[in-house]
């Protein structure tokens, strides 16, 4: 078996190049304050309505619902992902949220996509709520396939505490996946 060493000069060129195209890819959320994080929020709750019926029903029996509008992803070796969005209660928006997420590996592309954490517990949402940093990890169960195919909501998903949806995905990138996503309170 080979063994590959990477220098750190390598490392950290890849590093900056990484960054530089997450950096590129730039959502545009930024300095348009929260009346833009509100619009898209809007957008996307309906068109996930309209293209997944089914999650209407996941809305109304979820405690709050966390909506990431636009998630740019992009790696090249070392990749990452960054995405602003709102805690939405009750039809509501509470509080913003950014999301980062750092990756390495046999990678290379770049994608958008949305999604949508659905808290179906008052514990989880609190556990969210009260987190300076929440990650994405195990208590989380996708809704929608990878493929964006068609809501999975079964038996064992409807009893999850947070529930995920990914879609409206664009790019060339393969997979999305939340594992490893850490999100963070923001003032727009």
């Amino acid at each position: 078996m080979k063994k590959i060493l990477i220098s750190r000069r390598a490392f950290t060129t890849g590093a900056m190049a990484s960054s530089g195209v997450m950096a590129a890819c730039s959502n545009g959320v930024g300095s348009l304050g929260p009346e833009t994080i509100d619009a898209r929020v809007s957008a996307t709750l309906a068109e996930m309505y309209r293209k997944y019926p089914n999650t209407l029903d996941l809305a109304q029996k979820s405690n709050g619902m966390l909506v990431m509008p636009l998630v740019t992803e992009a790696g090249l070796g070392f990749g990452g992902a960054y995405g602003r969005g709102a805690l939405v209660i009750d039809e509501v928006t509470v509080d913003y949220y950014s999301m980062i997420k750092g990756s390495g590996g046999l990678q290379i592309g770049a994608q958008q996509f949305a999604h949508v954490l659905f808290f179906m517990t008052e514990d989880a949402l609190s556990n969210f709520r009260r987190s300076p940093g929440w990650a994405a990890g195990a208590d989380l169960e996708y809704v929608i396939s990878d493929q964006g195919d068609g809501l999975a909501a079964e038996t064992t998903t409807a009893l999850a505490p947070i529930l995920a949806v990914i879609f409206a995905r664009a790019g060339i990138r393969i997979g999305a996946t939340l594992e490893g996503t850490k999100y963070t309170r923001i003032i727009p």
